[in-house]
């Protein structure tokens, strides 16, 4: 039976036209988003800028991330860093490909989110200009795809997704794909790590070290049944990645318990994880819809920063009175 992708179309025998899919995505995401979000992605895709050009007095709507403590400290009101900004954006997509992403039990495989909203984001910021790279991983770093712009980029990323598959078989090593990203990285970028974050290695410090440098957004992709999972009697569950097997009995409630609370503990330690370095989750889940999600959290992004920038310009007045 042929996957159902997160936005309504069955893909035959799981190939997929590259220009058909961006032809559906175009008419089922894409303009949906535009008429939700009245074709505003900046809150989404604003980075800080690149070069800094002058220090100035604050001014109401001043992203507060720009502030210049020590200047403000030294003249006793408020100075931002105005910065030299592209015209053009440079993004990258990190684009997990392992075995755990060939995993759904709603209406796609995780692997058909993943390609979908690859596609939606590549398309909504090469049409304008913007380049778009991508770096493509299972265990470890597959691909590299140069940035670039233009509808062909977008269709390129398609076909390359479509025909590609785990490469090398073993556990995730996300450490060392941010690692080979920093250093592949010229430029300051606006990079979105789209994975299930399910790694062998330890890879927080190579997280931080990333988003030090660059604007972070982490896309979870995730499936009811990795939180879930019915009692049904005794299973042979196995590793995607390794190959592990383990036999387990979902009626056993003590099973039961410790899984939840193992997925309890993993979700509010990678939650902590981004939240520690101020980078903002998107979470897609195979019985989801892309639409809804993408809009909700431009939207949730956007107010976020209202309520920063309100919240210091009040603190500044009431400093001042």
């Amino acid at each position: 039976m042929a996957a159902e992708s997160p936005t309504g179309n069955a893909e035959p025998g799981g190939v997929t036209d590259a220009e058909a899919l961006l032809k559906r995505l175009e008419w089922q995401v894409i303009r949906r988003l535009d008429g939700l979000l009245q074709g505003d992605y900046r809150s989404l895709f604003t980075g800080q800028g690149f070069d800094l050009a002058e220090v100035r007095e604050y001014q109401p709507e001043d992203d507060v991330r720009y502030m210049d403590w020590n200047v403000t400290a030294r003249m006793d009101r408020p100075y931002v860093r105005q910065y030299i900004e592209d015209r053009e954006i440079n993004a990258w997509l990190l684009l997990d490909l392992s075995g755990s992403v060939d995993f759904g039990t709603a209406q796609a495989l995780k692997r058909d989110l993943l390609r979908d909203f690859a596609a939606v984001i590549s398309r909504l910021l090469s049409r304008r200009g913007n380049r778009v790279g991508a770096l493509l991983f299972s265990a470890g770093v597959d691909a590299v795809m140069p940035p670039r712009t233009g509808l062909n980029q977008s269709l390129r990323l398609i076909h390359e997704l479509g025909r590609r598959h785990q490469t090398t078989r073993g556990a995730t090593d996300l450490g060392g794909v941010l690692d080979r990203t920093a250093a592949t990285l010229r430029r300051r970028s606006l990079v979105f790590v789209v994975s299930d974050f399910i790694s062998a290695s330890a890879w927080e410090a190579p997280l931080a070290r990333l988003a030090r440098r660059h604007e972070l957004v982490a896309v979870w992709l995730r499936d009811p049944r990795e939180e879930t999972l019915p009692a049904v009697g005794p299973l042979v569950l196995e590793d995607a990645e390794t190959g592990e097997q383990v036999s387990v009995d979902t009626s056993d409630t003590g099973f039961q318990s410790r899984f939840r609370s193992l997925v309890e503990e993993r979700r509010k330690r990678l939650e902590a994880t981004f939240a520690r370095h101020g980078i903002d989750v998107l979470g897609l889940s195979t019985d989801g819809d892309l639409v809804r999600d993408v809009a909700r959290f431009v939207l949730l992004r956007r107010e976020a920063r209202r309520r920063r920038v309100s919240a210091f310009a009040f603190g500044t007045a009431g400093a001042r009175t």
